[in-house]
């Protein structure tokens, strides 16, 4: 990527949008000034009208004696009523009027937030309404605030925004951008400092001198750590020489863009005060090296910024710095390049946007996951017996694509300790009784995590650490690990992705931008953007409740959450809902006494009320549009609402961040020194990823989808497989040899994941599976060729492993396990031959219940098969041994067999322990029995291991139907 450019040292002033657009204050009209006289009348009336009209009619409150036990012992009266009745109207009045005493000062002052009057919320909402209309066709109105709703609630000191781009416009906006404008000339000022110490540290007086990486000969890799530990003395100044050589051609053609990698034969310029034996001063001077070498040195030395000449640049933001990755040993690396995973460099034609975005992928995956659960479980319930649902549908086409580059990119642990960390940052700060800090960006650099905040907030609470700065809190990722689940709101949950910079991939908090964030460039380019933050809003991991409302969107994105995701139909009807929503937040956020939603959403007052509202507006506002919207985003950090607003030629009304998406898929903002690879959704994979949800939708039909498994098995005596894997219970595999060494444990789970997959698996998937943390290409390679060797083949010659028209691994028919054998004998006898054959039927579910001996592969070792967690065959796998179990209750209860259906019921519970239906069916074969013993010794197993949580409400009406002494039962039990 192209290098960041230093400030020169005449910049110091903040930083401003390129063409500062003023926004238009509202004149006063005659209408104001009636409001104002009708606010100034009804002040009069209530302030000075009510004491004067209750002295004459009824007295003053209080009375001539104080005589409380002659009051005691007085007859109570109509007169008594209506002496306590006065007395709660003067109570009223001397509330209300306190409460205007307190607007009154505030809003005249400006500065702080209104004190609370106990318990006047609907009278200190009132009082601030009448004192906002007579204040605001005064002189000093326009000093006040940006609405009428909001007099007297300013920003505090931790709502002020660093964000650069502040606008010097007169108006509504003067004191906002007044502090917006502060806060990016000490953000301008920080990031100057940071650049000239980074320059003056990385050129150093003296002599120019080269070192040559050399290959690791009876040595670990070279590594930066070590260089500037044996020529610098010191490790730590590893940074020095990144600086120096970054983004620098080296002679292979390739450039140092990561620390922790470099490669033998590469050339590093090394600071002035370099010493040892193997550096080399200027190429000329160093006649032992060959003529080539000197050659390469003299032409890297001439890509060096001393050679391209310096340069003025914009202040920009933070990137926090990136920790050396120490060198593993030679058996660790594999013959790798070291300290960097090693990842596959084939795409096989998946999609590149979704294998580059990880935690918009595992966000993804997860709500499908969840929502092909939620089918199978509904659809469980609609019958015993030919079960609708059983399988859901096999993607194809670009869907197909799509999900495979959801599992091959898809980063989980990373989202978990995203999530992990914000909420165990909220909780640190809420037992030390701190606030949280605005945070308006956040970085992930290998792991780390590094929080910028709008402001310095003091020393984080540990494990956490300030970063290169007062503004930056960093949490390392092996510290990340230390934390659990968190009982508390998720802090920040308007953070989403933007894109990637040197290895870093930013968030952006959208709720904590002082104003609007816009984004330019053409219009399927900004839709491609406005997609994947769409998507990555409604389905990821670290956010509890929040709203998206979406205008201009080509493809309607809401099957992905339908809770979190509103799609509104133009700009005026979202106008008028944000008029709305800001008047309610203003006025919620008032009567709570909180200055801004951080203070409510993580404290004893939590409410769905302080969930983020983020509006993504694709479509270009009109000019009178934009201006609403802009002030309608004045407040609106800290209110918790934010705007993502799309613009085709960059020029927006109270932009806070300018933004450019660039053809190349560039994210472009100047101003704040970013320039970023774009996460992106295009078009055809936004349709696909609906289609996927779309087709997972337990509402989409009235059957549900189809119930026929996609792999069928002979069940006859002729049908014998040659490979025959058992996957239900301990894994075992018969008709093959057991391969030797440590490669046959990734042989076995390569197996499992094919079987259980026979639709076909898509390299990547395989080798993302088995290597969650990267494999070159060569590596998954020779794993599939042993694998093809492991299997053999079939008797005509034809590979047991083979591959489809789109590359996708696929084994042979003679290759089977027991669950194709359990779904293909279920499926034979609840509708195959077994429909017809009774004694078919009770035969083909006997053989079925037998080939369950507990859970799916339950003796996989710890650490391996994670990739189970993105499938829903754990889910799939005790549906059906329990409706096999239920489809073979039935079949005994008809001849009246009940000792055989509770022996079918308990197999299929041994798998199958928590489903609901088969305790119901064993309550029932038990009653049938005849034996109140028995039944009641049932009931009692069961609620015990109901627990706290207690007895379903279905299973209580039939123990209450079939035992009805069973809750004395149980109380003499317990």
């Amino acid at each position: 990527m192209p290098r960041r450019r230093s400030p020169s040292s005449s910049s110091s002033t903040a930083p401003r949008n390129r063409t500062p657009q003023p926004v238009r204050v509202r004149r006063r009209t005659f209408g104001d000034f009636v409001k104002a006289f009708l606010a100034f009348v009804a002040l009069l009336a209530l302030l000075v009208g009510v004491p004067f009209a209750l002295a004459v009619t009824a007295g003053w409150p209080f009375p001539e004696t104080f005589e409380p036990m002659e009051w005691l012992k007085q007859d109570i009266s109509v007169g008594t009523f209506l002496s306590i009745l006065t007395f709660v109207v003067w109570l009223a009045w001397a509330q209300f009027t306190a409460c205007v005493l307190v607007e009154m000062k505030a809003a005249l002052s400006g500065v702080g937030v209104p004190g609370r009057v106990p318990g006047a919320g609907p009278s200190q909402l009132l009082a601030r309404q009448l004192v906002a209309a007579v204040l605001l066709v005064g002189a000093t109105a326009a000093s006040f605030t940006p609405g009428l709703s909001q007099l007297g609630q300013s920003l505090d000191g931790n709502q002020r925004p660093t964000v650069a781009a502040a606008q010097q416009t007169p108006g509504l906006f003067a004191q906002q951008q007044e502090q917006a404008s502060g806060a990016a000339a000490a953000l301008a000022e920080q990031a100057s400092h940071a650049e000239a110490a980074a320059s003056t540290g990385a050129r150093q007086q003296g002599d120019t001198k080269f070192y040559r990486i050399q290959p690791p000969e009876g040595r670990h890799h070279d590594s930066l750590w070590e260089i500037s530990e044996r020529h610098l003395g010191d490790g730590r100044r590893y940074k020095e020489i990144f600086e120096l050589n970054k983004d620098r051609t080296q002679p292979d053609g390739s450039k140092l863009s990561e620390a922790s990698l470099i490669r033998p034969g590469w050339i590093m310029e090394m600071p002035g005060d370099a010493r040892g034996g193997e550096l080399v001063e200027m190429p000329d001077e160093a006649p032992e090296l060959s003529p080539e070498v000197r050659q390469q040195i003299r032409d890297y030395d001439r890509t060096g910024d001393h050679a391209q000449g310096g340069g003025g640049g914009a202040a920009e933001v933070s990137v926090p710095e990136q920790r050396p990755a120490p060198a593993p040993a030679p058996d660790e690396a594999g013959g790798q390049e070291h300290a960097a995973p090693a990842r596959e460099t084939s795409s096989f034609g998946l999609p590149e946007a979704l294998l580059a975005a990880p935690l918009l992928a595992a966000g993804l995956l997860g709500a499908l996951g969840h929502r092909r659960r939620q089918a199978l479980w509904q659809s469980a319930f609609a019958g015993i017996g030919g079960r609708r649902g059983m399988e859901p549908p096999t993607p194809t086409g670009d869907a197909q694509d799509v999900q495979d580059a959801l599992l091959v990119g898809a980063d989980p642990e990373g989202v978990r300790l995203l999530d992990r960390s914000l909420r165990g940052l909220a909780a640190s700060l809420a037992a030390e009784s701190r606030p949280l800090p605005t945070v308006y960006a956040a970085w992930l650099t290998k792991g780390d995590l590094h929080l910028q905040l709008a402001q310095p907030s003091g020393k984080p609470p540990a494990p956490w650490q300030l970063g290169q700065d007062e503004t930056l809190w960093m949490l390392a990722k092996d510290d990340a690990g230390r934390y659990g689940d968190a009982d508390t709101a998720a802090p920040f949950p308007g953070l989403v992705s933007l894109g990637t910079m040197d290895d870093s991939r930013l968030l952006l908090n959208l709720e904590a931008v002082p104003g609007i964030v816009s984004l330019s460039g053409s219009e399927a380019d900004r839709a491609a953007v406005f997609a994947s933050v769409a998507a990555e809003l409604a389905t990821n991991g670290w956010s509890d409740r929040m709203t998206i409302t979406l205008v201009g969107f080509g493809e309607d994105l809401t099957p992905l959450a339908p809770s979190r995701l509103r799609h509104l139909d133009g700009i005026e009807a979202l106008i008028e809902t944000m008029e709305a929503e800001t008047r309610q937040r203003r006025g919620a956020l008032g009567a709570a006494g909180h200055d801004s939603v951080l203070t409510g959403r993580t404290g004893p007052a939590q409410h769905t009320r302080w969930a983020p509202h983020l509006v993504l507006l694709a479509a270009e506002p009109s000019a009178e549009d934009a201006v609403t919207l802009a002030e309608l985003a004045a407040d609106a950090s800290r209110l918790g609402i934010g705007y993502l607003v799309g613009t085709g030629d960059g020029e927006l009304p109270g932009a806070a961040w300018e933004m450019e998406i660039t053809g190349e898929g560039r994210l472009l903002a100047p101003l704040l020194g970013l320039e970023l690879d774009a996460q992106l959704l295009p078009a055809a994979q936004q349709r696909a990823v609906v289609e996927l949800f779309v087709d997972a939708d337990p509402e989409r039909g009235p059957d549900g989808p189809g119930d026929t498994p996609p792999f069928l098995v002979d069940v006859s005596e002729q049908g014998r497989p040659a490979v025959y894997a058992r996957l239900v219970g301990p894994y075992e595999i018969i008709g093959l040899d057991t391969p030797d060494g440590e490669r046959s444990a990734l042989l076995h789970e390569a197996l499992a994941l094919l079987l259980l997959h026979r639709e076909g698996v898509h390299p990547r998937v395989l080798s993302s599976a088995l290597w969650p943390r990267g494999v070159t290409d060569d590596v998954r390679e020779a794993l599939i060729e042993r694998l093809r060797a492991w299997l053999g083949t079939d008797p005509d010659g034809t590979p047991r492993l083979g591959a489809d028209a789109t590359g996708r691994l696929t084994l042979a028919k003679s290759v089977v396990s027991d669950l194709d054998v359990l779904r293909s004998l279920y499926h034979e006898a609840t509708q195959g031959r077994g429909v017809d054959s009774r004694a078919v039927r009770g035969r083909l579910l006997t053989d079925a219940l037998v080939l369950v001996r507990g859970p799916l592969l339950a003796d996989r070792p710890e650490g391996r098969y994670r990739w189970l967690g993105h499938e829903i065959v754990d889910a799939q796998l005790p549906l059906l041994v329990a409706d096999t179990g239920l489809a073979l209750s039935e079949f005994h209860m008809e001849k009246d067999r009940a000792e055989k259906a509770i022996e079918a019921l308990n197999a299929a519970l041994r798998t199958a322990s928590s489903d609901e239906r088969l305790w119901n069916e064993l309550l029932r074969a038990t009653h049938a029995l005849g034996d109140p013993a028995r039944l009641t010794a049932l009931a009692a197993d069961l609620l015990g291991r109901s627990g706290a949580r207690g007895l379903p409400p279905r299973t209580e009406a039939l123990l209450d139907e079939l035992l009805p002494t069973w809750r004395d039962d149980a109380a003499l039990a317990g």
